[in-house]
Parts: C-alpha cells; structure tokens; sequence
C-alpha cells in the first residue's frame, strides 16, 4: 500500500518568478545609478563642448593672424556664417565656419565693427553664461567683461584688436 504523500506547502507550490517587491527594488536601484549618471554625463559633455569652442576659437585666430599678417589689414566684415572674403582653405576651416551651430549653439560671425576693430564672434548662443566663462577661463581671464573674450550685447566675441 501506498503513503500518502506529505501536503504540499504553499512555498513549495509557488510559481517561479520575482514578486512585484523584488522588483521594485531592482527599479529603485537603477533609478538610483540613472541619477547618479545622468549629471556626470552632462558634465562631461559640457567639457567637450567647451574644448570644441576653445580648439575652434584658436584655429580661427591664427587663421585670421595669418591674414593680416600676409595683408597688411584684416579681412573685410562678413555677415554670421559667412566667410569673410580672402580667406583660402588652406588655412581656414570653412566647414566649422559655416556650420548652423557651433559647439554652444551658436554661428561664426567675423567682426569689425563698433565694439572692435577685428574679432571672432559667436552669435545666438543657446549655451548660458555659466558656461561661456569657463569657457572665458579655458582661453582668457575668467571675467566676459574683460581681456580677449567678451560678452557684447547677447554676442562672444574673441577680441583680436579692440
């Protein structure tokens, strides 16, 4: 004759899975890294922003010191993202020049007028003024008020002469 097998505990009937608790811990935990992530990405980002427009700014200046040294005057003004005339490929970046947005959101203007006698301004910048001085620090004084780059009426301008 045949025992009667034990009663089945109700672990022992329990379907595999995660109950709902586990798995709001999982969620919990990755929203926790997501918060944790997301700010660092942004701020490494941002750097790289910063070092585009810094590497950009140079590579403009010595085209246009470049320019004026073979000219003996700077380029004429120039509409935004326009290249000033004269200026050949071989040492200027055209592309970078005449791109919609810049690394800060803004378009290349070559400047001559009221503010300086030659600078290399970016207009329309959607990136705030927090990230424009350490931009500011990166190549100048830290202060948009002062030195080399500076704020001028919503524009940044890299002054060449004042």
């Amino acid at each position: 004759m045949r025992a009667n097998p034990p009663p089945l505990s109700s672990s022992a009937t329990r379907a595999a899975g995660f109950t709902l608790v586990e798995i709001m811990i999982v969620v919990i935990i990755i929203g926790v890294l997501a918060a944790l992530a997301i700010p660092a990405l942004a701020k490494i980002r941002q750097k790289s922003q910063n070092a585009r427009f810094v590497s950009d700014v140079r590579t403009f200046v010595q085209a246009f010191e470049t320019y004026s040294m073979q000219n003996g005057a700077w380029p004429p003004n120039a509409g935004t993202g326009v290249v000033p005339t004269g200026m050949s490929s071989a040492d200027f970046n055209r592309s970078a020049w005449s791109t919609p947005k810049n690394s800060v959101g803004g378009r290349w203007n070559w400047d001559r007028n009221v503010n300086v006698t030659a600078g290399i301004s970016t207009t329309n910048v959607t990136s705030d003024d927090t990230q424009m001085t350490e931009i500011d620090r990166m190549i100048d004084d830290g202060d948009l008020t002062t030195g080399h780059f500076q704020k001028f009426s919503g524009r940044f301008t890299y002054i060449l002469e004042p």
